[in-house]
């Protein structure tokens, strides 16, 4: 089992990732239709969205003590798979 200083980082790392996929899902919306890139573009605005309260919750995280951070990445868990889910959508 990941202590919280390693799950902190795993957590920085995929925050990064998914950042790197939503500037290729924008790419891939440039080259949308009219009608297609509005609504794909607002499934990239949610997405950002997503991610950014990923990023809050981990600065939250770090600040959360030690008796308390499993309760916390539980949480943090059940929405990265969520987050994983809706990227492979748009790509795939």
């Amino acid at each position: 089992m990941m202590n919280k200083k390693e799950y902190q980082e795993k957590l920085e790392a995929q925050i990064k990732e998914w950042q790197a996929e939503i500037e290729k899902l924008k790419a891939q919306a440039q080259k949308k239709s009219a009608d297609t890139k509005m609504e794909y573009q607002d499934k990239i605005d949610e997405l950002e969205k997503r991610v950014q309260q990923q990023n809050q919750k981990l600065q939250a995280l770090k600040e959360t003590g030690e008796e308390k951070w499993e309760e916390t990445r539980k949480e943090i868990e059940k929405e990265v798979n969520e987050i994983k889910a809706q990227i492979k959508d748009l790509l795939y």
